[in-house]
C-alpha cells in the first residue's frame, strides 16, 4: 500500500495524520508513506521526528488576509498545485489522507485529478473551509464530533470515528515524567499548555497565577508549554518561586506529562481535547478568541457541558482568575474526579485504527478494480 497523508500547520492538523500513519503501519508494515506540508508548518519538524518521509509544496490560507494579498495567494496556491500534481504522479499513492488546513487543498485536488481516492478526517465541531470543499469528492469523512454533521452537504460519507491520538500520549508514564521533570510525589501537578505554538494570554497568565498560588500553598507543582517565542519572557519571570516550576518550549513526551498531570490548563483545539480525554484529565479550557468560526469555544462547550471541564473565555483570563479556577478545583479532590471521568467517556482511543482500516480497504479496493479493469482490457485485446 502507498499512502499520501497531508495537512498541517498546527499540531491540532499535524499530530492526527501521524497517530493514522503510525496505526497504518501497525496494521500494514510494508506500507509506504509520504507526508505532503508546507517548509514552515509544525509538519516539516514533527513529521520526520515521527519517522515518516515528509515533502513541502508552497501553499497559503485564505481567511484573515486582505484582499489585496488575494493575486499572491493565488499564485502561491497554483505553485502548490503543481507541486502537488508532480509529487502525487511521481509517488503513486493507491489512496490520500488529509487532516485538514489549507496545505491539504491542493494536494488532495491533485490526487482527484490523478484519479486517486480521498478520505478525510475532521476534528473540530465546526469544520474548516477546506475540509467542507473536500468533502464533495472524498469518498469518507471522519467526524470527530457528530455536531460537524450538518456543515456537510454530502452526508452518505460521514462516518463517527473521533479524533486520532499517539497511541505514545496515552501509554505515558508518569516515574519518567518526574525524572524528565525533576517533580516530586504527592504533590499536584498542574500541566498548562497553550498548544503546539503557545499562547500569549496564557502564558501571561501562568505567571501571575504561579506567583500568587506559590504565596498560599507548597503542595502545588507546574509543568508549563510555552511555545518558542514565549519561553525565555515565562521562564525569566518564573525564577525563584517557592514552588516547582518547569517552563518548556514544547513537549515531545506529551504522554508522559499528562500522566503526571491532576489538572491541565489548555487551549480548546480539537486534538488536544481528544488527548485530555483519552488521558482521562480534569482541565481548564481557554478558547482561543480567533479561531475559524470560533469553534474553539463550541469544543470547549461541549466539555463543559458533560462536565468534563471548566472554561475561561479568553477575554476574562488573568492570573488571578486562573489562580482562583486551579484552587477551587485543587481544594476538591471529588470534583476533579468526576471532571476525570467525565472526560474519559468522551474518548474514542480506537479512532486512529478505525480510520487506518477505512484507508487500507480503500486502498485494496482500487487495486482490485483497477486489476479487473486490467484483465478486461487485456481478454479484450486477445480476442
Amino acid at each position: 500500500m502507498r499512502l499520501i497523508v497531508t495537512g498541517g500547520g498546527t499540531g491540532g492538523h499535524v499530530f492526527p495524520g501521524i497517530a493514522v500513519a503510525a496505526a497504518v503501519r501497525r496494521l500494514a508494515p510494508d506500507a509506504e508513506i509520504l507526508f505532503v506540508g508546507t517548509a514552515h508548518g509544525l509538519e516539516a519538524k514533527a513529521v520526520p521526528e515521527a519517522g515518516f518521509d515528509f515533502r513541502a509544496i508552497p501553499a497559503h490560507g485564505l481567511l484573515g488576509n486582505r484582499l489585496v494579498r488575494l493575486p499572491s495567494i493565488a499564485w502561491t496556491t497554483a505553485r502548490g498545485l503543481v507541486r502537488a500534481l508532480a509529487i502525487v504522479r511521481r509517488f503513486r499513492p493507491d489512496v490520500l489522507f488529509a487532516t485538514g488546513g489549507y496545505v491539504s487543498g491542493p494536494v488532495a485536488l491533485a490526487g482527484r485529478l490523478l484519479g486517486r481516492p480521498l478520505v478525510l478526517q475532521e476534528q473540530n465541531s465546526i469544520p474548516g473551509l477546506t475540509n467542507r470543499w473536500l468533502a464533495r469528492f472524498a469518498r469518507e469523512v471522519h467526524l470527530s464530533d457528530p455536531a460537524a454533521r450538518p456543515f456537510f452537504t454530502k452526508r452518505g460519507n460521514l462516518k463517527l470515528s473521533g479524533n486520532p491520538i499517539r497511541r505514545e500520549v496515552l501509554q505515558g508514564d508518569p516515574a519518567a515524567a518526574r525524572r524528565e521533570f525533576d517533580l516530586q510525589p504527592g504533590h499536584v501537578t498542574i500541566l498548562v499548555l497553550g498548544g503546539s505554538q503557545g499562547a500569549r494570554s496564557i502564558n501571561r497568565a501562568v505567571v501571575g497565577a504561579v506567583r500568587a498560588l506559590a504565596e498560599k500553598r507548597r503542595d502545588v507543582q507546574f509543568i508549563v508549554q510555552t511555545g518558542r517565542r514565549d519561553h525565555r519572557w515565562v521562564a525569566r519571570r518564573l525564577e525563584g518561586v517557592s514552588v516547582p516550576v518547569r517552563v518548556r518550549p514544547f513537549i515531545a513526551r506529551m504522554g508522559d506529562a499528562y500522566s503526571l498531570a491532576d489538572l491541565v490548563v489548555s487551549r480548546a483545539g480539537a486534538t488536544t481535547l481528544a488527548e485530555i480525554a483519552g488521558c482521562g484529565r480534569a482541565s481548564i479550557l481557554v478558547p482561543f478568541p480567533h479561531a475559524t468560526h470560533n469553534h474553539q469555544e463550541h469544543n470547549a462547550r461541549s466539555f463543559v457541558e458533560v462536565g468534563a471541564a471548566s472554561m475561561i473565555l479568553d477575554r476574562d483570563l488573568n492570573g488571578a482568575r486562573l489562580a482562583a479556577e486551579v484552587a477551587k478545583l485543587i481544594d476538591t479532590p471529588r470534583k476533579l474526579r468526576e471532571m476525570s471521568t467525565n472526560a474519559l467517556r468522551r474518548a474514542r482511543p480506537q479512532a486512529a485504527e478505525k480510520i487506518a482500516a477505512a484507508l487500507l480497504r480503500h486502498a485494496a479496493s482500487d487495486a482490485a478494480a483497477e486489476g479487473n479493469g486490467a484483465a478486461a482490457a487485456e481478454k479484450k485485446d486477445v480476442r
